[in-house]
């Protein structure tokens, strides 16, 4: 449970660190950014597995590079449906999702060793 709070903390804090280094995506506050790392958190969790089965064939086509496209297109639902958090368009939706997905690497890989059973 620990490990779920921290990484929803530090999800956040990579959102406003992608507001800060890019343009394109703007959060109000850190408030707004816990609200945008739960909801990208879930939306991954609900909707990215449907729209990977629905689009396979293009991904098989494309060698994996949609899945990019679907990882914008999550990003930017996210920043459709709350208020606090936008983006302003679907490129800007694509460099922020990469950012932010980049972080996401790095910080679920620190927490898998911070918390690891030994």
């Amino acid at each position: 449970m620990v490990k779920l709070i921290v990484k929803w903390i530090l999800s956040a804090s990579a959102l406003l660190f992608v507001a800060y280094v890019y343009q394109g995506v703007t959060i109000m506050s850190f408030g707004s950014a816990m609200l945008a790392a739960l909801l990208i958190g879930l939306l991954n969790t609900v909707v990215r597995p449907v729209l990977v089965v629905l689009t396979l064939p293009v991904t098989v086509l494309t060698l994996g590079l949609f899945l990019f496209v679907i990882n914008a297109f999550v990003f930017w639902a996210a920043a459709a449906v709350l208020d606090g958090f936008q983006v302003r368009d679907f490129v800007a939706a694509l460099v922020g999702s990469l950012i932010y997905t980049a972080i996401g690497v790095v910080i679920e890989s620190a927490l898998e060793r911070l918390f690891s059973k030994k």
